[in-house]
């Protein structure tokens, strides 16, 4: 599943707020910073913020070693 820092990352690529996150995924803007700021989210509700950010062209990245992060899909 995806972390906090990696949503944060997430959203900062994409430019979004925390508001069009929560819009897009169908949830509260509240869910969207209570789990940025260390508060546990469902794992229904990581899928959904997950899901969306993959359309906009985020890719997940596990780390290998050095930590999660995010990158952008090349365009065209």
């Amino acid at each position: 599943m995806i972390t906090r820092e990696q949503l944060r990352m997430a959203r900062a690529a994409v430019n979004w707020s925390v508001r069009d996150l929560a819009e897009k995924a169908g949830v509260a803007a509240n869910t969207v910073s209570r789990f940025e700021n260390g508060s546990d989210a469902y794992g229904a509700t990581l899928a959904k913020f997950k899901r969306v950010l993959e359309r906009a062209g985020v890719i997940f990245l596990d780390g290998n070693g050095e930590g999660p992060g995010v990158r952008l899909r090349k365009k065209g």
